[in-house]
């Protein structure tokens, strides 16, 4: 018997489009977002218990991804964007059904007056509005295999940039912002096959558009301009 997937909530982080975002959740833990239920769902009774664990899975929708046909093999960004690699070795959005599945730190369970339940959450992965399809509890003693083999994810999983921030442009992104601004471009958000020295990339983050080049393994910041 088919039945259908139900959208309980939507999630709002500061990236309102793709580009950016980083390729797994946890890799920057000071990125935080909001849980918004549906009033279905955002009964205070649904959460019993959750306040007592410190991570939550999410299992979420690859909204800007959905398509009618799919493809066996994709192309892993890691890997130069060149190299093709079966679809389920990999996390590509582009899979048979658009599900995305994440582990990130549960910061707060907390009451709205208007929303009701909230999760406020850190390290997400997930752009702005996207939808949840459901929350689980994150247990270390059966979801934890520290000995686990990454396959060919392992390769890169040390690389980072040493990321140059001007004083005068830090100081235009919330003080708050800041840490998680500098981890998320140390993770390097260019598409892996582009290595052009001159060419200045840009995405949109906290409400701010964020420039940035890449020389020699260094990322310097060039500008940063409001959005609001």
């Amino acid at each position: 018997m088919e039945h259908l997937l139900k959208v309980i909530g939507h999630i709002h982080t500061d990236f309102p489009t793709k580009f950016g975002i980083p390729r797994q959740s946890g890799l920057v833990e000071e990125l935080e977002g909001k849980i918004v239920l549906l009033p279905e769902y955002s009964r205070e009774e649904a959460f019993r218990g959750l306040e007592g664990y410190s991570h939550i899975w999410l299992i979420w929708q690859f909204s800007e991804a959905v398509r009618q046909d799919w493809s066996p093999t994709v192309r892993p960004p890691r890997l130069g964007g060149n190299k093709r690699m079966g679809v389920f070795a990999t996390r590509s959005p582009y899979r048979p059904n658009p599900l995305g599945l994440s582990c990130v730190k549960l910061l707060g369970v907390e009451k709205d007056p208007v929303h009701g339940t909230v999760l406020r959450i850190g390290g997400a992965d997930l752009m702005d509005g996207t939808p949840i399809y459901d929350i689980k509890p994150y247990l270390p003693f059966a979801d934890s295999k520290p000995h686990a083999a990454a396959g060919f994810a392992e390769e890169k999983f040390d690389y980072a940039l040493e990321v140059v921030l001007p004083e005068e442009l830090a100081s235009r992104v919330p003080e708050g912002k800041r840490e998680a601004l500098k981890k998320l471009l140390a993770e390097d958000p260019r598409p892996s096959y582009k290595d052009d020295g001159e060419r200045v990339y840009g995405f949109f983050f906290c409400n701010q558009e964020v420039f940035f080049r890449v020389r020699d393994g260094v990322l310097t910041v060039t500008d940063i301009k409001d959005t609001k």
